[in-house]
């Protein structure tokens, strides 16, 4: 029979909860055994669907039935309570961003290296519908190479209450939507990024960023934009792609796209100005529908868009498998991100080789 993996949680919040959730409707190989939380009202919260309950965080890590404890408190107590876990012999899954800078990563992995536990991150959007869709549609090569990628992310409500409102305790955008955004990109092109520019705009909450405008060089002279905002009243598409043999849109988290592509020459020009609302211009005067094809495209049947992929490999990498959401992942991510805080700093592109 294959073990199933007791799992502790540390900090029962709204993310937390969503893991617990999940895992209450069928994971084969992880159950939730406890939870530790300084907020009382939690702690009951936890007691009454059954879960055991700890004192202390140190006597839920001295719990010798718990094998793997999540790390889902603020932001900046994640590199401490990581390497609490780790030393107390736990292999730890942190939520994201899985520190609050390089350095304190660097102290993470080496802790890891020293224990020999696993230490993996909830990277777990790399199974959402629209993403999967897209990195599946580029890597047909259908259209030829992509030039530009811009993937978005916008809201029109704000920021929630609490710590994502908070520069001390890890808020802002880029700390909390940015780090996926870029993680994607980063799984989607394993090629050296090597510029990065990004504005970061601080419309309604002075602290921390609720907007930002992100642009990734990378080697081959690939420009990936990414943005993030919290006011947006009127959308963008989640995904735009420009090859150079046609365009791909996502419109939204559903994953269902189309790429467009020439079938006919329309190179040649007329020596008249055709009327178009383009007003008079050759270069923007509207296409021959007939000589593109539109391909229609969705993510593939039965496709798990939860957390489950995100458990099922640490669980497997625990057994001896490959690590597929690695902290060396974890790191490029982190690094680009201060980059852009460094270029929104300075108002300037920062060379980089990530």
């Amino acid at each position: 029979m294959q073990k199933i993996y007791q799992l502790g949680v540390v900090g029962y919040g709204g993310m937390a909860n969503h893991h617990v959730n999940q895992l209450a409707k069928g994971n084969t190989r992880v159950r939730v055994r406890g939870i530790y939380d300084i907020n009382p009202d939690r702690m009951r919260a936890a007691e009454g669907k059954g879960y055991a309950t700890y004192p202390s965080l140190e006597a839920m890590l001295a719990d010798p039935e718990i094998d793997i404890v999540l790390v889902a408190v603020y932001n900046n107590f994640h590199k401490e309570v990581s390497i609490q876990a780790l030393r107390a012999g736990k292999h730890v899954l942190c939520e994201k961003p899985v520190t609050m800078t390089s350095d304190e990563l660097r102290e993470v992995m080496a802790v890891a290296k020293e224990t020999g536990k696993v230490f993996t991150i909830d990277q777990n959007r790399r199974v959402n519908k629209d993403f999967v869709a897209m990195r599946s549609a580029l890597a047909t090569g259908a259209i030829g190479k992509p030039y530009v990628i811009e993937s978005r992310v916008e809201g029109s409500r704000g920021m929630p209450e609490g710590w994502r409102c908070h520069k001390k305790e890890g808020g802002g955008m880029m700390l909390d939507w940015g780090v996926h955004l870029i993680d994607q990109m980063l799984y989607m092109n394993d090629e050296k990024v090597t510029s990065v520019y990004c504005k970061m705009y601080s419309v309604h909450y002075p602290e921390v960023d609720d907007n930002f405008r992100l642009v990734m060089t990378f080697e081959s002279g690939l420009t990936a934009q990414i943005e993030v905002s919290t006011n947006n009243f009127i959308l963008h598409p989640r995904w735009y792609v420009l090859c150079e043999g046609g365009t791909l849109q996502i419109d939204d988290w559903s994953g269902v796209g189309r790429m467009v592509r020439p079938i006919a020459d329309q190179s040649q020009w007329s020596t008249e100005i055709a009327p178009d609302r383009a007003g008079p211009s050759k270069t923007m005067a509207k296409r021959d529908p007939s000589t593109v094809e539109v391909i229609e495209f969705a993510p593939p049947p039965g496709l798990e868009d939860n957390l489950d992929p995100t458990y099922y490999q640490l669980v497997d990498a625990i057994e001896g498998a490959p690590l597929k959401i690695t902290p060396e992942q974890a790191m490029r991510c982190m690094l680009v991100m201060e980059a852009a805080f460094r270029s929104s700093e300075t108002g300037e592109a920062v060379k980089v080789s990530i």
